[in-house]
């Protein structure tokens, strides 16, 4: 009887990790070099900038959306990313989140407009942010 339970508490244990790790990769990421070669090749693109606003000043990329709602947390944040929701709702263009560091408020970000009806395949969050963004960038 011993032995049972302790398989069923490794196997109960074992599918808690598993779902941890599926949680964990139900992001997408995407490369800053995958990004810079869409930019450069003029590829459709929906990019949604939630960096504060000096760091968004001092360097964002062509095109970006500039929406000030890093880290995601309170309402007023969150209102400024539905306002960009009928221009993603309007296109089936992949949206890129840029966030300082690729992690919580992008994550918040996906998990915001997921919630709202865009489609997670097209929901890609840019790898270690801007902070690790190796390229040139637009100044305001």
């Amino acid at each position: 009887m011993k032995n049972v339970r302790v398989f069923l508490l490794i196997t109960l244990l074992t599918c808690a990790m598993a779902t941890v790790a599926t949680a964990a990769e139900d992001y997408n990421y995407i490369a800053a070099k995958a990004v810079k070669d869409r930019l450069d090749a003029g590829s459709p693109m929906i990019i949604i900038d939630i960096c504060p606003v000096q760091q968004f000043a001092d360097g964002h990329l062509a095109g970006s959306i500039e929406t000030n709602a890093y880290p995601v947390k309170t309402d007023g944040e969150k209102d400024r990313l539905a306002q960009q929701l009928p221009k993603l709702q309007a296109s089936s263009d992949d949206i890129v989140v840029v966030c300082p560091g690729g992690a919580g408020g992008a994550k918040r970000t996906v998990d915001f407009y997921k919630t709202r009806g865009v489609d997670e395949k097209r929901l890609l969050i840019l790898e270690q942010g801007m902070n690790q963004w190796p390229y040139e960038t637009e100044k305001n």
